[in-house]
Protein backbone atom coordinates (compact mmCIF):
# COMPACT_ATOMS: atom_id res chain seq x y z
CA UNK A 1 0.00 0.00 0.00
CA UNK A 2 1.20 3.40 -0.76
CA UNK A 3 1.86 5.62 2.11
CA UNK A 4 0.67 8.77 0.53
CA UNK A 5 -3.10 6.80 0.06
CA UNK A 6 -3.01 5.47 4.21
CA UNK A 7 -1.92 9.27 4.88
CA UNK A 8 -5.07 10.86 2.76
CA UNK A 9 -7.56 8.12 3.58
CA UNK A 10 -6.88 8.46 7.34
CA UNK A 11 -6.86 12.57 7.01
CA UNK A 12 -10.81 12.12 5.30
CA UNK A 13 -12.06 9.55 7.64
CA UNK A 14 -10.82 11.79 10.44
CA UNK A 15 -12.67 14.79 8.90
CA UNK A 16 -15.50 12.83 9.37
CA UNK A 17 -15.46 12.96 13.20
CA UNK A 18 -16.12 9.38 12.89
CA UNK A 19 -15.32 7.11 15.82
CA UNK A 20 -13.11 4.09 14.11
CA UNK A 21 -9.70 1.97 14.82
CA UNK A 22 -7.45 0.47 12.14
CA UNK A 23 -7.40 -3.03 12.20
CA UNK A 24 -5.66 -5.51 9.51
CA UNK A 25 -2.75 -5.83 7.77
CA UNK A 26 -1.68 -1.98 8.57
CA UNK A 27 -2.05 -2.60 11.85
CA UNK A 28 -0.54 -6.14 12.61
CA UNK A 29 2.56 -4.46 10.27
CA UNK A 30 3.05 -1.73 13.35
CA UNK A 31 2.57 -4.39 16.36
CA UNK A 32 4.22 -7.17 14.74
CA UNK A 33 6.70 -7.66 11.34
CA UNK A 34 5.87 -6.05 8.65
CA UNK A 35 4.87 -7.75 5.12
CA UNK A 36 3.44 -6.20 2.06
CA UNK A 37 -0.14 -5.28 1.82
CA UNK A 38 -2.52 -3.87 -0.64
CA UNK A 39 -5.47 -2.12 1.42
CA UNK A 40 -6.60 -0.92 4.47
CA UNK A 41 -8.96 -2.46 6.90
CA UNK A 42 -11.43 0.10 9.09
CA UNK A 43 -13.95 -0.57 12.06
CA UNK A 44 -15.86 2.40 11.66
CA UNK A 45 -19.22 3.27 13.70
CA UNK A 46 -21.42 4.99 11.46
CA UNK A 47 -25.24 5.58 11.50
CA UNK A 48 -27.27 6.64 8.34
CA UNK A 49 -27.05 10.30 9.65
CA UNK A 50 -23.18 10.04 8.86
CA UNK A 51 -23.59 8.61 5.13
CA UNK A 52 -23.53 12.29 3.18
CA UNK A 53 -21.21 13.24 5.43
CA UNK A 54 -18.54 10.39 4.81
CA UNK A 55 -19.15 10.31 1.04
CA UNK A 56 -18.73 13.89 1.16
CA UNK A 57 -15.37 13.95 2.40
CA UNK A 58 -13.93 10.85 0.01
CA UNK A 59 -16.27 12.78 -2.96
CA UNK A 60 -13.14 14.12 -5.73
CA UNK A 61 -11.57 12.66 -8.84
CA UNK A 62 -9.36 10.73 -6.63
CA UNK A 63 -11.75 8.42 -4.65
CA UNK A 64 -14.28 6.05 -5.74
CA UNK A 65 -17.13 5.45 -3.04
CA UNK A 66 -20.48 4.63 -3.19
CA UNK A 67 -23.21 6.53 -1.40
CA UNK A 68 -25.72 3.66 -1.69
CA UNK A 69 -22.95 1.01 -0.71
CA UNK A 70 -22.66 2.77 2.52
CA UNK A 71 -26.05 3.20 3.52
CA UNK A 72 -26.84 -0.49 2.63
CA UNK A 73 -22.93 -1.12 4.18
CA UNK A 74 -24.70 0.92 7.69
CA UNK A 75 -28.03 -0.68 7.52
CA UNK A 76 -26.45 -4.33 7.45
CA UNK A 77 -23.62 -4.01 9.32
CA UNK A 78 -21.32 -5.20 6.20
CA UNK A 79 -18.51 -3.60 5.09
CA UNK A 80 -17.71 -0.86 2.05
CA UNK A 81 -14.73 0.15 -0.04
CA UNK A 82 -12.82 3.36 -0.52
CA UNK A 83 -10.71 3.43 -3.46
CA UNK A 84 -7.77 5.55 -4.85
CA UNK A 85 -9.01 6.01 -8.76
CA UNK A 86 -5.25 6.80 -9.29
CA UNK A 87 -3.43 3.82 -7.38
CA UNK A 88 -6.13 1.29 -7.17
CA UNK A 89 -5.40 1.22 -3.52
CA UNK A 90 -8.44 0.60 -1.58
CA UNK A 91 -10.17 0.94 2.18
CA UNK A 92 -12.28 -1.52 3.39
CA UNK A 93 -14.65 0.03 6.03
CA UNK A 94 -16.54 -2.61 8.47
CA UNK A 95 -19.65 -0.49 9.71
CA UNK A 96 -18.97 -1.62 13.44
CA UNK A 97 -21.63 -4.44 15.12
CA UNK A 98 -22.80 -4.09 18.37
CA UNK A 99 -20.59 -7.13 19.50
CA UNK A 100 -18.92 -7.08 22.55
CA UNK A 101 -15.72 -7.26 20.86
CA UNK A 102 -16.06 -4.32 18.75
CA UNK A 103 -16.95 -2.68 21.41
CA UNK A 104 -13.82 -3.52 23.50
CA UNK A 105 -11.68 -3.16 20.70
CA UNK A 106 -13.17 0.55 19.84
CA UNK A 107 -12.60 1.27 23.30
CA UNK A 108 -8.94 -0.32 23.86
CA UNK A 109 -7.85 1.79 20.33
CA UNK A 110 -4.94 3.22 20.65
CA UNK A 111 -3.27 6.60 19.09
CA UNK A 112 -0.45 6.14 17.32
CA UNK A 113 1.80 7.63 15.10
CA UNK A 114 1.41 4.82 12.12
CA UNK A 115 3.72 6.99 9.67
CA UNK A 116 6.01 9.73 9.86
CA UNK A 117 3.46 12.87 10.53
CA UNK A 118 0.25 10.28 10.75
CA UNK A 119 -1.00 9.74 13.75
CA UNK A 120 -4.38 7.69 14.04
CA UNK A 121 -6.18 5.47 15.88
CA UNK A 122 -5.38 1.59 15.82
CA UNK A 123 -6.51 -1.58 17.70
CA UNK A 124 -4.12 -2.59 20.64
CA UNK A 125 -1.40 -5.41 19.96
CA UNK A 126 -4.19 -7.95 21.82
CA UNK A 127 -6.50 -6.69 19.98
CA UNK A 128 -5.57 -7.04 16.30
CA UNK A 129 -3.91 -10.36 17.16
CA UNK A 130 -7.56 -11.63 18.10
CA UNK A 131 -9.05 -10.15 15.23
CA UNK A 132 -6.27 -11.96 13.00
CA UNK A 133 -7.30 -15.17 14.56
CA UNK A 134 -10.69 -14.98 13.85
CA UNK A 135 -10.23 -14.03 10.43
CA UNK A 136 -8.54 -17.15 9.92
CA UNK A 137 -11.43 -19.28 11.05
CA UNK A 138 -13.51 -17.36 8.85
CA UNK A 139 -11.25 -17.90 5.65
CA UNK A 140 -8.24 -19.95 6.62
CA UNK A 141 -5.03 -18.21 6.07
CA UNK A 142 -1.63 -18.76 6.92
CA UNK A 143 -0.84 -15.29 6.40
CA UNK A 144 -3.35 -14.39 9.01
CA UNK A 145 -1.71 -16.72 11.80
CA UNK A 146 1.46 -15.12 10.60
CA UNK A 147 0.31 -12.12 11.35
CA UNK A 148 -0.93 -12.84 14.87
CA UNK A 149 2.38 -14.95 15.40
CA UNK A 150 4.61 -11.80 14.84
CA UNK A 151 2.54 -9.40 16.80
CA UNK A 152 3.55 -12.26 19.56
CA UNK A 153 6.85 -12.20 19.06
CA UNK A 154 7.10 -8.75 18.25
CA UNK A 155 5.30 -7.77 21.60
CA UNK A 156 6.20 -10.99 23.60
CA UNK A 157 6.53 -9.90 27.41
CA UNK A 158 4.24 -6.30 26.66
CA UNK A 159 0.78 -8.31 25.89
CA UNK A 160 -2.31 -8.68 28.43
CA UNK A 161 -2.58 -12.72 28.48
CA UNK A 162 -5.05 -12.93 30.53
CA UNK A 163 -7.43 -10.62 28.24
CA UNK A 164 -5.77 -12.31 25.29
CA UNK A 165 -7.26 -15.78 26.36
CA UNK A 166 -10.53 -14.53 27.63
CA UNK A 167 -11.40 -13.49 24.52
CA UNK A 168 -9.62 -16.18 22.24
CA UNK A 169 -11.14 -18.68 24.71
CA UNK A 170 -15.20 -16.39 23.84
CA UNK A 171 -14.39 -16.88 20.10
CA UNK A 172 -13.29 -20.26 19.67
CA UNK A 173 -9.56 -19.91 19.06
CA UNK A 174 -7.74 -20.83 22.32
CA UNK A 175 -5.60 -23.33 20.41
CA UNK A 176 -4.59 -20.79 17.25
CA UNK A 177 -3.72 -18.17 20.12
CA UNK A 178 -1.80 -20.48 22.06
CA UNK A 179 0.10 -21.19 18.67
CA UNK A 180 0.73 -17.93 18.19
CA UNK A 181 2.20 -17.14 21.30
CA UNK A 182 4.78 -20.01 20.90
CA UNK A 183 5.94 -18.73 17.36
CA UNK A 184 3.94 -21.45 15.44
CA UNK A 185 3.16 -19.84 12.42
CA UNK A 186 6.35 -17.92 11.69
CA UNK A 187 7.98 -18.21 8.55
CA UNK A 188 12.13 -19.34 9.83
CA UNK A 189 14.82 -17.68 7.77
Amino acid sequence: MQQEFLKTFLEHLEATGSLYVVTGSVASNFWGIPRLTHDVDVVVVLSLNQVSQVTAAFSSDRYYVSESAIREAVRDGRMFNVIDSRTGDKADLWVASGNAFNQDMLQRRRRVDLLPGVSAFVGSPEDVLLHKLVWHTITPSERQLADAAGIAAVQAGNLDLLYLREWAAKQGTSQLLEDALKGKGLKST
